[in-house]
């Protein structure tokens, strides 16, 4: 358990039915083509954002921020989905995971991917590859609003990512997306527990709703 009762929310849910609940509510939040490093990766927590760029001259830092980053967040890295070079490798995920960070969520690439393995530490992103970011990659502006697979990250958004993916959930919304959520959760597992008594999956789901449950509701 942690001091923010809606990331503890979130936790108990996984992003395919955060992803019907934000459907339902009309809101983008799935970060599309975007996944862990490890299939068992999971996190979830408030949004550390920073957008980067091509590297200027002389070249700008690509990973001095990571000692400000509170406990608990999760790095948000706006790379504009550059899979040519790196922005994330061993030493900010050795640091990361020393601060207790809740993972990183990046659109473009990471390495090292066998130290996050090994320390559980999650990382997501749209690959990784070898090649170094330095020279070529950094950072433009920190705590501003980044484009990650596609989905609005603002600072202080709650992120979710797991085996299926990555979902970013608005901050003004968040009550309203995770009600919908745990609906859907209950609704499904309403659905589950009463095709194990016997009953036939169609009458089911007619009976618990299923097909309106993602239903845009404005």
């Amino acid at each position: 358990m942690t001091a923010d009762r809606n990331v503890d929310r979130a936790t108990a849910l996984d992003t395919a039915t955060l992803s019907d609940a934000l459907d339902r509510l009309g809101i983008v939040g799935q970060c599309y083509a975007i996944g862990g490093r490890d299939p068992s990766f999971a996190m979830a927590g408030r949004a550390f954002t920073m957008l980067c760029g091509p590297a200027g001259k002389p070249a700008g830092t690509v990973g001095d921020y990571i000692d400000d980053v509170p406990e608990g967040h999760v790095v948000v890295i706006d790379n504009g989905g550059r899979d040519d070079a790196t922005i994330w490798g061993d030493i900010l995920t050795e640091i990361a995971h020393r601060r207790k960070l809740a993972g990183t969520l990046i659109d473009g690439i990471s390495r090292d991917v066998a130290l996050c393995r090994a320390l559980g530490y999650p990382v997501f992103s749209k690959g990784h590859w070898m090649r170094t970011g330095k020279d070529r990659v950094q950072v433009e502006q920190m705590n501003c609003p980044v484009n990650i697979g596609g989905a609005r990250v603002a600072p202080g958004d709650l992120v979710r990512g797991d085996a299926d993916g990555v979902i970013v959930i608005p901050k003004a919304h968040e009550d309203a997306v995770l009600d919908a959520a745990e609906e859907i959760h209950a609704a499904e597992h309403r659905i589950r527990e009463a095709c194990r008594s016997g009953l036939r999956l169609d009458e089911a789901r007619q009976q618990f709703k299923y097909h309106s449950l993602q239903t845009r509701r404005d």
